[in-house]
Formats: structure tokens, C-alpha cells, sequence
């Protein structure tokens, strides 16, 4: 793909630009507390823009990506968002998309890093169906208020409102246990492990890719691992890296995912682990004390009603 168009909100005073695999937008504007209360009340807007778009158009597109996507496509209206997964013929997860038709093609954001890979993809099963597979990320930025939303990219630069960076984003991501490919997943992640079951997987359809695996899962009701919230010991001074062991009573049982600081909980992060590890266990995160959550998870402060007006509105606009 084409190196993305630089953010103009990078240019904002305060802004300290992100680590990969953010980068590319800012972590924060110079107070990161204040600026995910903001988010958390639809105050502020989070420059996503580093997220590839792609745009499939043609007749057959709908019909096309129900055959190879986890979720129910063909009567998809028009202006609503849905969540996606291509999964392995194994059933584990390799692609994880947002996407939206607007009547006349379908547009996708994906995770930073993947796209190239999911364009092969795609384009390997085109075959002769009036299809076509195109990336816009030039023409189109992904932002968060804090539901998901594309606008044209022009628009940032004329966004003069409260800013939040991704860190505010991605710490309201984990205290609502909302996963992230590639983060919060590994190359043996399935979808009922990390609750993409509900948000990205049709069970009523099949004949797709690892459709097998996922119906048998769902029945037999015994996934190996699950997505968990850990509180971390807040008097260390660091963070468990992504990908680090949970470790119980010196055995591994699962890897630690994203981890943050949030404003109200604190030292928090994603992990996955063995569904044997119950609620309220005594776990080291790397080389962090942690305990599990036993809590109900904090959800993300948009309701599906408000999520899909606003992405109707900021799909829809044209320049």
C-alpha cells in the first residue's frame, strides 16, 4: 500500500506522536487523563487515520464478502457499520475488519499493518466476479467521538474542536474488554475466545472459511482460552509488554494483551488466558502482580443506536 498522507492533528500544540503500531497519529495531547474523560463523555475526537481504508465495489460485492466473511452481508442497509473476520481454514482469526456499504461500495478500516496482506486475500478469491478491491485510505480518515466513524480525510485539517489522543481511545478499549487484532489476539485466537462471537460472527450462516471450527466450538461451548481484564499493581512503575507470560503459581497460562493507564482504574490490560483461570486469580503479568477482574466490564460510552448515526453521517457526507 501507499504510504498514508501525514494527520494535520500531529501539527496541534502538545501532540506526542505514538508508538508503532500507532504511529503515525498522536498518543495524547499533553494531558492524557483529562483528554480520555473528555472521550468518555463524546467531548473529543480521536485521530484514527492511521488505520488503512479500502473500498470494494461492484454488483457482486455484497454476495461476495458474505462467502468469505464470519458475518451476515447480503441485506447489510445501507450506512450501517458491522464488524468481520477472515479466519484460517482452521477457524483462528486473520483479519478483523470495520465496514459499511454506502449503496455503492463497501468501505472497510483495518488494523495498521494488515491491509496489504488482506488485499492479497481478496483479490486471490476474486475469481470473475464483478468485483473490484481499491485502497482510499487518501481519500477517507477513520476517527473516533468515541464510536468509530469515517470522514473524508480533508476534514481533519479543518477540525478545530477538543482532541483526544489514541491512548484515550485505547484505554476506554480495555476497560470495556473490547480486543484488538494483533494485540489483544495471536495467530491462534478464535473468535469465541475474545467475544468477536457477538460483534463479528454470523452463526446462522456458513460455507465461509473456518466456518467448521467456529460452529463446532459454539456447540461443544469449551473454548480454550478467554479475554480477561487484569488490575495491575499499580506501585510498579512499568507496564507488562504485549505479548508477555501470565504466570500462575509458575505456570503459564496465557499472554498479556494491551495494557494502559486508566483514569478511573487505574493500571489495566487485556490478557488472554486459560479459561481454567477464574475470576479474581492472583496472576503475574510479566513481572507485575495482577489479578483478574471480577467485575462487570465498563462499556464503551456509545450506545449501537448513536454508533450507527453518526457512522450513517460520517460515511455518507461527500466532499
Amino acid at each position: 500500500m501507499s504510504p498514508l498522507p501525514s494527520t494535520p492533528l500531529l501539527q496541534r500544540p502538545g501532540a506526542v506522536p505514538a508508538d508503532p503500531p500507532d504511529a503515525g497519529v498522536a498518543a495524547h495531547y499533553g494531558d492524557p487523563y483529562a483528554e480520555q474523560r473528555r472521550l468518555a463523555a463524546g467531548e473529543a475526537l480521536v485521530d484514527l487515520s492511521h488505520r488503512p481504508v479500502l473500498r470494494i465495489a461492484g454488483p457482486d460485492r455484497l454476495s461476495w464478502l458474505h462467502s468469505l466473511l464470519t458475518q451476515h452481508l447480503t441485506a447489510l442497509p445501507p450506512g450501517l457499520w458491522t464488524q468481520a473476520l477472515v479466519l484460517s481454514p482452521q477457524g483462528h482469526v486473520e483479519h478483523h475488519l470495520h465496514l459499511a456499504d454506502d449503496g455503492e461500495a463497501v468501505l472497510a478500516h483495518v488494523e495498521p499493518g494488515t491491509a496489504d496482506a488482506l488485499v492479497e486475500f481478496l483479490r486471490r478469491m476474486q475469481f470473475m466476479l464483478r468485483v473490484e478491491v481499491s485502497d482510499v485510505s487518501a481519500e477517507w480518515a477513520v476517527v473516533a467521538d468515541p464510536g468509530l466513524r469515517l470522514v473524508p480525510r480533508a476534514e481533519l485539517a479543518a477540525h478545530d474542536g477538543p482532541v483526544a489522543g489514541v491512548a484515550a481511545f485505547e484505554a476506554l478499549r480495555v476497560a470495556a474488554r473490547t480486543p484488538r487484532l494483533g494485540l489483544d489476539t495471536d495467530h491462534r485466537t478464535l473468535p469465541h475466545e475474545v467475544g468477536w462471537l457477538t460483534s463479528a460472527v454470523h452463526l446462522d450462516k456458513g460455507c465461509y472459511r473456518g466456518q467448521e471450527t467456529v460452529a463446532r466450538v459454539h456447540n461443544l461451548g469449551r473454548p480454550p482460552r478467554r479475554l480477561v481484564l487484569l488490575h495491575l499493581d499499580g506501585s510498579d512503575s512499568e507496564l507488562p509488554a504485549t505479548g508477555a507470560d501470565v504466570v500462575q503459581e509458575g505456570r503459564t497460562v496465557g499472554r498479556v494483551g494491551t495494557a494502559v493507564r486508566h483514569h478511573e482504574l487505574g493500571p489495566v490490560a487485556l490478557a488472554l488466558v486459560k479459561r481454567t483461570v477464574v475470576d479474581g486469580a492472583d496472576l503475574l503479568a510479566g513481572p507485575v502482580a495482577a489479578r483478574v477482574d471480577d467485575e462487570p466490564a465498563f462499556e464503551l460510552p456509545v450506545s449501537p443506536a448513536r454508533e450507527a448515526a453518526a457512522a450513517r453521517e460520517g460515511l455518507l457526507r461527500r466532499r
